[in-house]
């Protein structure tokens, strides 16, 4: 079983969703995140029951938390409490929710930067400012810069946290995350972790709840199984958490599929064996596309990253300028995520999805050195 090696070019270009129908045919797309793969078995089951038994209504119960819970504790050894849950209708939506939860409308909210536009995006248009900690030249954590910005948003304000995060892969140890508890705490921020992509991750997972019992975290099968047009994804207390969560208004509960919440429970609970089969095919890319780089854009520098399916590529040694995506759309007709969008260090960065076949990445750094070569003339 190899999740991404199932599909032609052909038979991907049939889809209708944003990936495949946002460019014209004659770009090949290697940006948003979407995978290119087949539905897990136990998935597709789901889906295919649900509609046979005509069970499209409103979603009810605790399935999905429970499945989370079976699959955290096998995975990562640590369980959410089912009763410290509440399905909301996806991630973003969720962290939105959590900071209506923790704080009020017009404090600043601290991320990450380069960090994962819709962060900025959510935040705006809550009408919210935000404070910028970046990363620092390994993409982990900085703390001074950290503390820094923690005090100038000021006690109160909240800390969106990444984690894995995206674009850069990388996966935040435990020492990290303690650190991250300690100073928030010291500085009266709430943390609100955005852990979406925990699933993909070839390092050791570390939930932010696992060392902090006054957060609040945000989870979904989505990203993993490739369940973005099945809309479901849980917002989980840790103990100090739980009566911010508990005034979660009943409405929200609304917004989540029933269909995509049966669809992630299969995942969670019967989809562990395509999972690692999925981790396995990622595994390769990664290493495919450092040789094709290496071969073909050596000015281009690409460290692989522990979780995601996500690569950052740093292409300032290319003279491209700022946005080296708009010349290898231009030149190359070939689509990837410009670095501007993520915030302060994305300037002359691409972000690549590696969730697809190695023909498609093959072709995709062929264009991309057609469109260098071009440009250099």
């Amino acid at each position: 079983m190899n999740p991404l090696r199932q599909l032609s070019l052909d038979q991907l270009r049939q889809r209708t969703s944003m990936k495949w129908r946002h460019y014209p045919e004659d770009v090949l797309p290697v940006w948003v995140a979407e995978m290119d793969v087949m539905l897990a078995e136990p998935v597709a089951r789901a889906i295919t029951d649900a509609v046979q038994r005509g069970d499209t209504g409103y979603p009810h119960g605790t399935a999905y938390a429970e499945a989370l819970a079976e699959f955290a504790k096998k995975r990562w050894d640590w369980a959410p409490a089912v009763e410290r849950t509440a399905i909301v209708p996806d991630v973003m939506l969720g962290v939105v929710e959590m900071f209506r939860l923790v704080s009020h409308r017009d404090t600043p909210v601290v991320v990450n930067c380069p960090v994962y536009p819709p962060f900025y995006q959510f935040v705006e248009s809550l009408g919210r400012s935000i404070v910028e900690a970046p990363l620092n030249a390994s993409w982990r954590i900085d703390f001074a810069a950290l503390e820094e910005a923690f005090a100038r948003a000021g006690r109160g304000a909240v800390y969106l946290l990444c984690n894995p995060h995206n674009p850069t892969g990388t996966v935040h140890t435990a020492a990290e995350l303690e650190e991250v508890a300690e100073l928030a705490r010291r500085h009266g921020i709430r943390v609100v972790a955005d852990e979406i992509h925990a699933p993909l991750t070839t390092a050791d997972f570390v939930p932010y709840l696992s060392v902090a019992d006054d957060g609040l975290s945000l989870m979904s099968a989505s990203k993993a199984w490739n369940l973005a047009g099945l809309k479901a994804a849980l917002a989980i207390a840790g103990p100090a958490s739980a009566e911010d969560l508990a005034r979660l208004p009943e409405e929200v509960s609304h917004g989540p599929s029933h269909v995509g919440i049966l669809a992630h429970t299969a995942a969670l609970r019967d989809g562990g064996d395509w999972l690692d089969a999925l981790l396995g095919d990622l595994d390769e890319n990664r290493r495919l596309l450092s040789v094709l780089l290496a071969e073909q854009l050596p000015a281009v520098r690409y460290t692989p990253g522990q979780g995601t399916y996500l690569a950052w590529l740093d292409c300032r040694g290319l003279g491209l300028g700022d946005d080296p995506a708009r010349t290898f759309l231009k030149r190359g007709r070939v689509a990837v995520n410009s670095g501007l969008p993520f915030g302060t260090g994305g300037e002359g960065f691409v972000r690549m999805n590696l969730a697809t076949t190695p023909e498609v990445i093959t072709e995709a750094v062929r264009r991309m050195a057609v469109a260098w070569n071009e440009s250099s003339c």
